[in-house]
């Protein structure tokens, strides 16, 4: 007994769970359902407007007193008319009180139009405070309120007789509460015959959705290919379209990062061969001299490494989907900090730097793209200028955009490389110099992360190249404050 409860309660969780879930279906029947209450206030509302123009130019009460005063006109005797229309007035009252429509009982008094004495009057009109009836010919409908209670009173008069009939006036709530009523089985009836189509509808109209849900599910999880459903229907075209779109986009990134792992592996390899080998010859070489070449050897390939796995480092940073909060900085300060790091080895090099830009230029931006930016620039443009040469680097501001530029007068790029020096680990021909060939793949990722783009273009008096870099910039909140020192360039 003690196993059989908890399965008992484990099914009606699993079944509540089922029927709190959200539905489609379910989501479209309340939808109709809600259909309905809006159809039912609709209705209800036309009737009430149909109710009070019909109690505003009501020719039934009119027609009614105007027929009552007819039929009496042919009895001159007062006690015959009197007995007449007390006979009207039990008749006409049972029948309202049978139908239950309409509120109340009407109430006739019958006066001698000559002399106007009463000849009949209802029972509920005792103690009533009515004003004498108007000596006019013809009939009227007017409304009236008589001790707090409303009514409407016709009057009508002939050769012989005055008559008047008070009918209480319906209260607009209970008219309002009966025939919300009324229409209610109207409904209840209808409902089944419109929810029943559309329960199946929606249902025979989620199936192939069901269908394209069920093959993505059976696919394994490497399974990059188009799903091949073939949607017929229109509306699962668009769904269909953007899967295949996504799963392309994830097929190209892995294969792009397949890619990545193996140029960088072999990347590593080489300088990891140098290290090995240039420490064997330091192990086993007994000429001091071949030790210490060896040495020089083996701290340039550990260097290489350490900056192709920094590059590396970075550019994996630049790729993932968490981006770090712009912050407000003053990017002419900042780049001159930049410079100053890089003129060590430029003037190893007899470089001449120079910087054109405005004495400031607050900005909010991403720092660390902005950083990676300025660095591989300006070390790419040090590393393969000539000895003796010039890098200029630029910085304005205009159009909510800013224009960053890296230009020197070294040998430059072939016209048929300039498309490939973007890609990772490209290395163009005709350098002295070595790299990883990752500076300036990491230089596009660092600006398309803040919405930028850069160009490759002309150098320094028709020599060399230039990089031109543009990021839009949104409207700063900036305050003053001491620029941060750049860290060692990568």
């Amino acid at each position: 007994m003690s196993s059989v409860a908890p399965h008992h309660s484990r099914r009606l969780r699993v079944l509540w769970q089922r029927l709190s879930e959200p539905t489609l279906v379910r989501r479209s029947v309340a939808s109709v359902m809600v259909a309905f209450v809006l159809v039912w206030a609709v209705l209800l509302g036309y009737n009430y407007l149909k109710y009070k123009q019909a109690i505003t130019y009501d020719p039934g009460m009119l027609k009614y007193g105007d027929a009552v005063l007819e039929s009496l006109a042919d009895l001159p005797d007062a006690s015959h008319a009197a007995a007449a229309l007390a006979s009207t007035d039990h008749w006409t009252n049972v029948r309202r009180r049978q139908t239950g429509l309409l509120p109340g009982a009407l109430m006739h008094e019958l006066r001698d139009g000559a002399s106007g004495r009463l000849v009949y009057a209802a029972s509920g009109l005792q103690g009533m405070d009515l004003q004498p009836p108007r000596d006019h010919a013809g009939s009227s409908l007017t409304e009236t309120t008589v001790q707090g209670q409303p009514y409407r009173i016709y009057a009508g008069r002939n050769a012989r007789w005055t008559l008047r009939i008070l009918e209480p006036k319906r209260p607009d709530a209970d008219y309002l509460h009966y025939n919300g009523r009324t229409l209610v089985p109207y409904l209840l009836l209808a409902a089944p015959f419109v929810l029943l189509p559309v329960w199946l509808s929606v249902r025979n109209g989620l199936r192939p959705l069901q269908q394209l849900a069920q093959r993505i599910a059976q696919r394994s999880s490497d399974e990059l290919q188009p799903v091949g459903f073939h949607a017929r229907h229109r509306e699962l075209k668009p769904l269909e379209q953007s899967l295949d779109a996504l799963l392309a986009r994830l097929r190209q990134k892995v294969e792009r990062e397949r890619a990545f792992v193996q140029d960088a592996a072999h990347e590593i390899r080489t300088p990891l061969a140098v290290i090995t080998a240039q420490a064997h010859v330091m192990a086993r070489s007994e000429s001091a001299a071949e030790r210490t070449e060896a040495q020089a050897h083996l701290e340039q390939a550990i260097a290489r490494t350490s900056h192709l796995a920094q590059q590396l480092l970075d550019l994996a940073a630049l790729d993932e989907a968490q981006r770090p909060a712009p912050r407000d900085m003053d990017v002419a300060q900042w780049l001159r900090a930049a410079l100053a790091q890089a003129a060590p080895a430029a003037m190893a090099q007899r470089i001449e730097l120079s910087l054109d830009a405005p004495d400031s230029v607050p900005a909010r931006l991403d720092a660390t793209a902005l950083e990676s930016v300025v660095h591989n620039l300006i070390d790419n443009a040090v590393r393969y200028a000539q000895a003796g040469g010039s890098v200029a680097v630029g910085l304005r501001r205009g159009s909510g955009m800013l224009h960053l530029s890296v230009q020197d007068d070294g040998p430059g790029i072939a016209p048929a490389e300039r498309g490939k020096v973007f890609e990772r680990f490209y290395r163009g021909t005709g350098h002295a110099a070595n790299g990883s060939g990752l500076g300036l793949a990491i230089v596009r990722q660092a600006a398309r992360r803040m919405g930028g783009q850069v160009q490759i273009g002309d150098g320094l008096n028709g020599q060399g190249v230039g990089f031109f870099v543009s990021i839009p910039l949104p409207s700063p909140a900036w305050v003053p404050f001491l620029c941060p020192t750049p860290s060692t360039p990568a």
